[in-house]
């Protein structure tokens, strides 16, 4: 099978010569560089192309991303100017008149500029499809569905205080959220139409720690989930399966999210509880089976197991989704310099030889 095939049969439900595999997030341009043989001014260069071409030796069949950094030192794509903080600055009172000001949700759908927003999408689909050749692009869009994660405009206090001091301003976000993630999965849905975007669409938000939801199930359960169900309905009607990156302890969420419509999850952390053993058993809300984009963890499994142990895992994971859920391999969050150049390798190589 050619690669986009490879994806879609899976994406379908059916089995492929062998597990498809999903690249982008490696967030180490030094590990970049050793596979591809490259110079660091290569990398200042071009960092785009020193990554695609990375990923093209390592045989991936999709790019969630091409994820790089400012310069080949670096690792990660945030620091302590441009992280989400507690106080951003903003007083309770000024980030509760800003929530009062928003549109709302009919007036936002209304205003959105669908033809000028798809435009601008379309070109970063075609763009991003030439860079990566036979890979498939499938961005992730944690914009699709709805959007929860306003502690990103007020700040995590500002966000908290008005969740519970200000119920009713967060209904209205959570319904304005859902009207943003809806125009964004618009998109999404045209591009899938077009051929241009794969039939599964990475989403989802950090709404969780390592310890469980950030605001209460209750209350996320009355606002937030119709906001997304609501959110999520043009992918869906497109025959896009949306898959949740579940950063943290995502167990208490889970029923909510595939009542919603979600069909598969991202993003295993073991030591926060999220076991694919557990995953992989789980249905989606028309009774079909999951579809899972993982499990190698970046922080337990991939910096501390041997090579061997790495290969293990790896068919491991394929016996415990066999007849149960639909697998595409992919790391649960991004791959770090911590990580051994000969775990990546023996990952990417055992799933290679796998055949079904």
């Amino acid at each position: 099978m050619d690669k986009r095939r490879r994806l879609e049969t899976v994406f379908a439900g059916g089995l492929p010569d062998r597990p498809p595999v999903l690249g982008g997030w490696i967030a180490s341009p030094g590990l970049l560089l050793k596979i591809t043989g490259r110079t660091e001014k290569d990398y200042l260069d071009d960092p785009k192309r020193v990554a695609v071409e990375a990923y093209q030796k390592l045989e991936m069949d999709g790019l969630i991303d091409i994820f790089i950094t400012g310069s080949p030192d670096k690792y990660r794509n945030v620091d302590r100017e441009s992280y989400f903080k507690a106080d951003n600055g903003m007083t309770f009172e000024e980030a509760e008149r800003a929530a009062e000001e928003l549109p709302s949700p009919e007036e936002y759908e209304k205003n959105f500029d669908f033809a000028g927003k798809y435009a601008a999408f379309r070109d970063m689909m075609v763009s991003g499809q030439e860079k990566c050749g036979d890979m498939v692009y499938m961005q992730a869009q944690f914009g699709a569905g709805a959007f929860a994660s306003w502690y990103a405009v007020y700040g995590y206090e500002n966000f908290f205080l008005l969740i519970g001091l200000r119920p009713d301003l967060g209904a209205k976000l959570m319904k304005v959220g859902g009207a943003m993630g809806r125009c964004r999965s618009r998109l999404v849905a045209e591009a899938v139409g077009e051929g241009l975007y794969p039939k599964a669409a990475l989403l989802g938000e950090d709404i969780c720690t390592q310890r469980g939801p950030m605001i209460s199930v209750k209350f996320l359960e009355e606002h937030y989930a119709p906001a997304l169900a609501y959110g999520l309905e043009p992918l869906l009607e497109a025959g896009c399966r949306p898959v949740w990156h579940s950063d943290g302890d995502v167990r208490e969420l889970i029923p909510m999210l595939l009542s919603a419509g979600i069909e598969g999850f991202q993003g295993f952390q073991p030591e926060c509880g999220m076991r694919i053993e557990e995953i992989a058993r789980l249905r989606t809300r028309n009774g079909g089976k999951p579809l899972i984009f993982g499990p190698l963890a970046v922080t337990t499994e991939l910096p501390v197991f041997t090579p061997e142990q790495v290969r293990a895992r790896v068919r491991q994971a394929v016996e415990i989704c066999k007849d149960e859920a639909d697998l595409v391999f992919f790391t649960s969050n991004t791959i770090n310099p911590d990580v051994p150049l000969e775990n990546l390798l023996a990952m990417y190589d055992e799933i290679r030889n796998i055949r079904y």
